[in-house]
């Protein structure tokens, strides 16, 4: 290839990347003025290359330029004495009058004598980063809303010591474990607590300890460096570092075995973490907040969980009560969630009947709030009235702790708890299915129980599907 190819491809190449570059580029001659403009500064700034070669760099008003307004002129530009001007965050004005966040990065062109031959400029948008930015702040925003204490509901004495606790857990920067069934709410009190901290603008990492394994745990918690195991294709920054000047949230404490009981201690005593495969000693600076449904004074006692581990976590414990200990709660939270749904779903529901409201009252709970929130979002599945009643509730909810309204000889409306439910018998099934005119989802519902199991129960009993005369059923 000849000299003159080898040129002409050099200068196609160039123009190539010229217009295919992501980040504007213009450059300046020796007086100022602009001499080329590179596709992307026409997107950034909405000048085309015509409307821009010739003029000052100053008709895009960048509000900072070494620390100052633009200057009119190359002579008063800070460019000529630095040589350079580092990244600069500022603002240009667009053609249609608004501004652009942007990076400008400058650098002057000399001659071999020192002599200014131009000046080449870059431009880098930042639109999209400084919505990334906004959405981030905002995300932010709605997460300390959600974990405002007021979203911990309840008027219970023992919420009202919930409460109490978080408030003194929140002006501290001691561990916190906090201890409670499923459902209970634990990662929203471990929210509040750092929401309502010194570290709130700071981030609030969450690990579910029962999710992963022993090694993936390990490479979550504490990160790890390329090449340490199978797959290790880069170096991975963990959660504790991730939470460096915030707090951590480890629920499902009680999980973990004892290799990582014994890392955990290290960071609690050392407030130092080493990466999965490096020897290298890193300084963390976090808060701990642990959580778990078990009792882990008693995994201590049969030489489960490490003593000197278990201390270090409770050291200022929190006790969280079941939903069943604090029924009074109960209509508070469904009111909550009432509303939660009415936003979420655009009905207009207006809260729950009488009766569907007894049925929650008597019930265990065993998944605590949790279970709550999901049987009002069930009941708003099937609920076309202004009032949420029994038979939209879910039907474990109904069936297994209450039994509902069944008609008395006297034609009133009779309710029974299920410790006063008896036994389903051929007499009172009969009994009912003669009150409820042989219709056999009526059946179900009056006992609590589901069509099949009723018509099972017919079956078994030889008791005839189709309604009979008044004399075959007596």
């Amino acid at each position: 290839m000849n000299r003159a190819k080898i040129t002409e491809f050099d200068a196609r190449f160039a123009k190539l990347l010229w217009e295919s570059m992501g980040d504007g580029v213009f450059t300046l001659d020796s007086k100022g003025k602009i001499t080329s403009w590179n596709p992307a500064m026409e997107r950034i700034t909405g000048y085309s290359a015509d409307e821009a070669v010739g003029k000052s760099c100053s008709f895009l008003n960048f509000n900072r330029c070494f620390g100052r307004l633009c200057p009119t002129g190359l002579e008063e530009c800070g460019i000529v004495k630095h040589d350079r001007n580092e990244s600069t965050e500022c603002f240009l004005r667009h053609k249609e009058g608004f501004d652009v966040p942007v990076v400008k990065c400058a650098r002057v062109v000399r001659d071999d004598d020192g002599s200014i031959k131009g000046i080449v400029e870059t431009v880098t948008d930042l639109t999209e980063l400084k919505e990334a930015r906004r959405k981030a702040e905002e995300a932010i925003r709605r997460l300390a809303e959600v974990h405002r204490f007021d979203r911990i509901i309840g008027k219970s004495h023992a919420m009202q010591q919930v409460f109490s606790a978080i408030q003194a857990a929140a002006t501290s920067e001691a561990t916190i474990l906090l201890q409670g069934e499923s459902g209970t709410g634990k990662e929203l009190v471990a929210g509040a607590i750092h929401y309502n901290s010194s570290r709130a603008n700071m981030p609030f990492v969450t690990v579910n300890c029962s999710a992963l394994s022993e090694s993936l745990l390990e490479s979550e918690l504490f990160g790890h460096i390329k090449g340490s195991f199978t797959g290790a294709i880069r170096d991975r920054v963990g959660r504790f570092e991730e939470a460096n000047g915030g707090t951590i949230f480890l629920d499902e404490v009680g999980e973990i075995t004892p290799f990582i009981q014994v890392k955990l201690l290290r960071v609690l005593q050392e407030r130092e973490i080493e990466r999965v495969g490096e020897s290298k000693r890193r300084k963390i600076d976090i808060r701990i907040i642990a959580a778990t449904n078990r009792n882990l004074f008693e995994l201590v006692k049969r030489g489960e969980f490490r003593e000197d581990l278990y201390y270090r976590l409770k050291v200022f414990p929190i006790n969280i009560p079941p939903l069943r200990s604090r029924k009074e709660d109960i209509p508070l939270l469904v009111s909550h969630f009432v509303t939660v749904q009415n936003r979420k779903t655009g009905k207009h529901v207006r809260g729950l009947t009488q009766a569907a409201m007894r049925i929650l009252l008597d019930y265990d709970w065993p998944g605590n709030v949790r279970e709550l929130e999901n049987a009002i979002e069930h009941a708003f599945v099937l609920c076309n009235d202004e009032y949420i009643d029994v038979f939209d509730l879910p039907v474990e909810i109904r069936q297994l702790r209450y039994q509902p309204y069944i008609h008395n000889e006297t034609g009133r409306v009779a309710g029974t708890s299920a410790t006063q439910k008896e036994k389903l018998s051929r007499e009172k099934l009969i009994k009912v299915l003669l009150q409820s005119g042989w219709n056999k989802a009526e059946a179900a519902r009056r006992v609590g129980l589901s069509r099949t199991a009723i018509w099972k129960y017919m079956k078994k009993w030889a008791i005839p599907l189709k309604k009979p005369d008044s004399k075959a059923a007596d």
